[in-house]
């Protein structure tokens, strides 16, 4: 059995450390203090979805997103009574009225959006509560920048919603300055054009997590903290943080392997004598060993990937987890579900704890 094992003084740390960074900002142009949304979609990023937020409201944060209906009828059944946004948009009649039921604050993204939103808002002889997505280039949910004229006919048409914020979301915050400033301007020019129509924006927000630390001077209202309570980031920060969680599983199979014996996939190992080896069941489907994808670069930077995996052929840095608190080298490539370890000369049995840490920051 594999158990993700969770330090909550840790992640109270890190809660503090953020609320603190929070507080440099200073007051809004209203004279508010910046709000700090938590993300707690993906099952709190693995930690429980209701445990995880009980946690953040218990250490003083009340404003919640999710990225499902799931998630947020999750939290209602719970008993969460705060304030959550749902991040997704949709034009799905039934999903909408599930979330207004809920009281959940829906994202709008189009004119199909708020006509429906719009129209349930007249059947309901009521005001639903929206925040305006913009795609300021990331292709997903919300009103693409330059159709501003658009948007500001789909807003005036609709009488029967309450804009409570304008969002939009960074694609690569981490790691380009360059084209996350250019998103940053794409928001704040639709953002007047919005104002110069009488459009109140209400709550304004684009940082993520990186963006948050990155960037203070586009904090703006709010900000959107998901991976950074857990410590998790893709570059190194400067606040404080620490990964809150290590992975616990137990040998499940030892054997000895002959000199000249392959292991793993594409026979990137072989052994050089004959080795003691335990077998751990967990691999990448548990987050091990994994990093940034390549997928989520540039045309350079995926030239950049393929020439380190060419350099990695050559020499790989590597990997390693504590058995009974030795440390012991995994060998071959990282499995789906299993990893297989160096124990020569070592006294490890079956069932032996196995403790995992991650040694990058993940995104």
């Amino acid at each position: 059995m594999n158990t993700l094992v969770i330090n909550k003084e840790d992640l109270k740390h890190n809660i503090e450390k953020i609320k603190q960074y929070a507080e440099k900002s200073g007051k809004d142009d209203q004279g508010n203090n910046l709000k700090i949304i938590a993300v707690v979609k993906a099952n709190g990023y693995g930690l429980g979805i209701v445990e995880f937020t009980k946690i953040l409201i218990d250490n003083g944060i009340s404003n919640f997103a999710v990225a499902t209906i799931d998630e947020a009828i999750k939290l209602r059944e719970a008993g969460i009574k705060e304030e959550i946004l749902m991040l997704s948009a949709t034009a799905i009649e039934e999903d909408i009225k599930i979330l207004i039921e809920n009281n959940i604050t829906l994202t709008v993204g189009s004119s199909q959006d708020m006509e429906v939103v719009n129209k349930i808002g007249k059947e309901l002889n009521k005001k639903i509560k929206v925040h305006l997505k913009i795609d300021t280039g990331f292709g997903r949910y919300g009103f693409i920048y330059s159709q501003k004229e658009k948007i500001v006919e789909a807003i005036k048409e609709a009488q029967n919603i309450k804009i409570e914020g304008t969002f939009t979301h960074f694609s690569l915050s981490f790691f380009d300055e360059k084209y996350t400033n250019e998103q940053f301007k794409r928001f704040i020019d639709t953002i007047e054009v919005l104002k110069m129509n009488d459009i109140n924006p209400g709550m304004l927000h684009v940082c993520n997590s990186s963006a948050f630390i990155k960037y203070p001077k586009m904090h703006l209202n709010a900000v959107r903290i998901g991976s950074a309570f857990l410590g998790r980031l893709a570059f190194q920060d400067h606040i404080g943080l620490k990964k809150i969680a290590h992975l616990e599983s137990q040998v499940c199979e030892i054997k000895e392997l002959p000199k000249g014996f392959n292991i793993g996939y594409s026979n990137t190992y072989t052994t050089r004598k004959t080795t003691k080896v335990a077998i751990v069941p967990v691999g990448y489907m548990n987050g091990m060993n994994i990093t940034n994808g390549k997928d989520m670069f540039r045309k350079v930077d995926k030239l950049r990937y393929f020439v380190g995996a060419f350099k990695d052929l050559f020499k790989k840095e590597a990997l390693y987890v504590k058995i009974n608190d030795q440390k012991c080298k995994v060998l071959g490539r990282v499995g789906t579900y299993h990893i297989t370890c160096d124990i020569t000369d070592k006294n490890i049995k079956i069932a032996d704890k196995v403790t995992i840490r991650s040694k990058h920051k993940i995104c």
